[in-house]
């Protein structure tokens, strides 16, 4: 195994009767990455974790961490901490027991788990908060106390299975950026479960975009968001608009638009970010510049998702990202009329 590697999946396969969970996954996590599993409801990221956590025994494939082959070993023998969506703190016990735990369990001398649990308790940002039970906690905070807990035997290897889903939207965003900092400050390497496409944009190292028990692909946020690697990553990591269009003799044709591609002729999709399509500023004789007519606003504070509708694509629409600012200054509401950019060198072709 290489000596940079915390983790490696060969060959993963998982199976419940005649439901495939897992098809063959191979994977490859990097010592004190942050890496992020992302993917809709019932798309095997879950279960991939179970499996790496032992919770779930593969019926095919191996893993190994830190050399170790760990493919059949129980969860106590391999090394990880997790915290789950639900907390699962133990609500007959104080938080310094809630976190000494597993340091109970190892036998550990009392005066050493007290500095222990004092340490991280200040260290997730609850200090004095050793007496409390959780039910004198709010979410965020028994969040912090089950992250501190997985955290006390120095594991390896840190598993959070959607650890901020049953958050309000303040303070998932808050706990989520607590977490890379304290990732960042103990190197310790990290996967996260989440089916929340701008939670795994803020905070992965690498994302592992998963659909129907398959990778679809691996990458950093910028990438798998730029270059996606297929419709369904396209699809489902950002805004998209999808339009028809046609290679014909080395030229894409895309509505009243066309411009030099690669490739035999076919017929293709093209996939464009809303904020591939620009309102300003537009040189004279831009050869992909097209009127449009606002047909709705989304108001989303700062800005605004903007559907406009065009000659040059009827009768498909567009999605378009305006400032609110933009959108004041130049007095634009439903019905007014603009003129749009195309950034054709930032559509995908599939």
């Amino acid at each position: 195994m290489n000596a940079e590697l915390s983790l490696e999946l060969h060959g993963i396969h998982k199976a419940f009767g005649a439901f495939v969970a897992l098809q063959h996954v191979d994977l490859q996590v990097r010592k004190g990455e942050f890496m992020c599993f992302l993917g809709p409801s019932g798309c095997g990221k879950t279960t991939l974790l179970r499996v790496i956590a032992g919770l779930e025994v593969q019926t095919a494939g191996t893993l190994w961490q830190n050399g170790r082959d760990i493919s059949l070993l129980p969860p106590a023998k391999r090394d990880y901490g997790i915290v789950f969506q639900s907390y699962a703190l133990f609500p007959n016990l104080s938080v310094a027991d809630n976190v000494s735990y597993g340091l109970v369990n190892r036998r550990m001398p009392k005066a050493q788990i007290a500095q222990r649990v004092a340490e991280l308790v200040r260290l997730v940002g609850l200090p004095g908060s050793e007496k409390k039970f959780p039910a004198q906690l709010s979410g965020g905070q028994q969040q912090r106390i089950a992250l501190a807990r997985a955290l006390a035997t120095s594991p390896g290897l840190l598993l959070l299975d959607e650890p901020l889903s049953a958050l309000d939207a303040l303070e998932r965003v808050r706990l989520r950026q607590e977490i890379r900092a304290l990732q960042r400050k103990l190197g310790v390497t990290t996967i996260m479960v989440t089916h929340d496409q701008e939670e795994a944009l803020a905070v992965a190292d690498r994302i592992v975009v998963m659909n129907h028990g398959a990778i679809e692909q691996i990458g950093a946020p910028l990438a798998v968001y730029r270059e996606p690697a297929s419709p369904f990553v396209a699809d489902f990591v950002g805004k998209v608009n999808v339009l028809p269009g046609q290679v014909r003799q080395g030229q894409l044709r895309a509505g009243g638009f066309s411009w030099g591609v690669d490739g035999a002729d076919r017929d293709v999709r093209i996939y464009l970010r809303p904020e591939d399509v620009l309102a300003r500023p537009i040189a004279e004789g831009d050869p992909h510049v097209f009127d449009a007519e606002i047909e709705k606003i989304d108001f989303l504070g700062s800005h605004c998702h903007v559907q406009v509708a065009s000659a040059a694509f009827a009768p498909h629409r567009l999605t378009v990202y305006l400032s609110l600012n933009y959108l004041a200054e130049q007095s634009l509401a439903v019905g007014s009329s603009l003129r749009l950019r195309l950034l054709q060198e930032r559509a995908r072709v599939f």
